[in-house]
C-alpha cells in the first residue's frame, strides 16, 4: 500500500457492533497492512473473543488511554462516545476516522468520501480527525461526482428509501418479529420505530426540525455542499425508512449547468471509481437492494433524460449501507492516510 511497505497499528473503536464488525471483514478483505489490530468496546464486552483472519482477539476497554502506540484509530461506537474518546485518540498521535455525526460539519474536521474528495484527508493535521459522512450522502456522492466534475449539478433532488440495519440490530430484530407475527396472525408491536415498518414505508428517519424536515435530510444537505465545496448546489431530500434489512435505496434527479445525455452519463460512470453500472432496462436489469449486500460497489441504473427541464438526469442508485456506507468508506480513508500522510 505504500512505497516503505509499512504495517500500521490500528484501533477499532465500538468493533463488537455491526460496523464494528464490517470494519474488520473489510480490513480483511483489503489485506491492509496491520503491524497491530486492537479491538475496543465498553466494559460490557471486555474479553469476548473476535475472530480476524482465523485468528482470536479479545476486546479491550474503550479508554481514553486506551490508543497509546496507535497509527489509526477506527471509530463506530456512537456520537457520544466519539466526542469522548476521539479527541484523547488524536492527542495520543493516532489518526482518527470517525464514522459518527459528531464531526461531519465542523469546518476545522475534513468530511471525505475517497471517490469524491481525497484531497481534503490532508485538512486531519488540525484536530486528528477525519468524518465518515452520512451512509445516504455516500452513495450519492460517488455516482454523481463524476457528472459534477464533467458538467455542473445545480440542483439535486433525492428520494430515500433505506434499510433497517441502518437503525441498527434492534430494528432488524423489531422487521423480522414483525414478519413472523403476521404470518402466525398476531398482533404486531412496535418499539424501535414510531409505527410498524414491517409492509410499510415510514417517511421519517431521524427527529423533525421545525422546517419540517428531518435531521436525515438535512445531513444529505449539508453534506453534499461541504464534500463538493459548493454551498450554491441545491439540494433537497425526503428520507424513507422501508422494510429492507440490508441495502439502502436511492431515486436521484439532477439538474446541470450545461446539457448532458443519459447515453453520457452512462459512459461517464461505466468507468467511475467505485461504480458499477447496472442499467439493462429492457432484461429488467437494474441496481437491488437484494443484489448489492456484501459488494464494495455503488450500484447505479434508471439512468434517463429528465423530459420536464432542459438539463435534467435521473439515476436510481444502490449500495450497502454497512459497507460503502460505513466500514468500506473508513477503511479507503485509512489506506489513504497511511499511503500518503503517515
Amino acid at each position: 500500500m505504500s512505497a516503505t511497505n509499512r504495517k500500521f497499528r490500528v484501533a477499532v473503536a465500538g468493533a463488537t457492533g455491526a460496523v464494528g464488525g464490517a470494519m474488520l471483514d473489510v480490513l480483511a478483505r483489503r489485506d491492509f497492512p496491520l503491524a497491530e489490530l486492537r479491538l475496543l468496546a465498553s466494559e460490557r464486552s471486555v474479553g469476548k473473543k473476535l475472530k480476524f483472519k482465523g485468528e482470536e482477539i479479545a476486546v479491550q476497554q474503550l479508554t481514553k488511554d486506551a490508543f497509546e502506540g496507535i497509527d489509526i484509530a477506527l471509530f463506530s461506537a456512537g456520537g457520544d462516545r466519539s466526542l469522548e474518546f476521539a479527541p484523547a485518540a488524536a492527542a495520543a498521535g493516532a489518526v482518527v476516522i470517525d464514522n459518527s455525526s459528531a464531526f461531519r460539519m465542523d469546518p476545522e474536521i475534513p468530511l471525505v468520501v475517497p471517490e469524491v474528495n481525497p484531497h481534503a484527508i490532508g485538512q486531519y493535521k488540525k484536530r486528528g480527525i477525519i468524518a465518515n459522512p452520512n451512509c445516504s450522502t455516500i452513495q450519492m456522492l460517488v455516482a454523481l461526482k463524476p457528472i459534477h466534475d464533467k458538467v455542473k449539478i445545480k440542483r439535486i433532488v433525492v428520494s430515500t428509501y433505506q434499510a433497517v440495519s441502518g437503525t441498527g440490530a434492534k430494528a432488524i430484530e423489531e422487521l423480522q418479529q414483525q414478519i413472523l407475527d403476521y404470518a402466525a396472525g398476531k398482533p404486531l408491536t412496535h418499539k424501535v420505530y414510531p409505527h410498524q415498518i414491517a409492509f410499510n414505508c415510514l417517511p421519517q428517519i431521524d427527529s423533525f426540525l421545525p422546517s419540517g424536515y428531518t435531521k436525515e435530510e438535512m445531513k444529505m444537505v449539508n453534506e453534499t455542499r461541504k464534500m463538493f465545496e459548493d454551498d450554491s448546489i441545491g439540494v433537497t431530500a425526503t428520507t424513507v425508512r422501508v422494510p429492507v434489512f440490508y441495502g439502502h435505496s436511492e431515486s436521484v434527479n439532477i439538474e446541470t449547468e450545461r446539457k448532458i445525455t443519459a447515453a453520457e452519463v452512462k459512459e461517464l460512470l461505466a468507468t467511475a471509481p467505485g461504480v458499477k453500472l447496472v442499467d439493462e432496462p429492457t432484461l429488467s436489469r437494474y441496481p437491488l437492494a437484494t443484489e448489492c449486500a456484501g459488494k464494495f460497489e455503488t450500484l447505479v441504473g434508471r439512468i434517463r433524460e429528465d423530459e420536464s427541464i432542459a438539463n435534467g438526469i435521473n439515476l436510481w442508485v444502490v449500495a450497502d449501507n454497512i459497507l460503502k456506507g460505513a466500514a468500506l468508506n473508513a477503511v479507503q480513508i485509512a489506506e489513504i492516510v497511511g499511503r500518503d500522510y503517515l
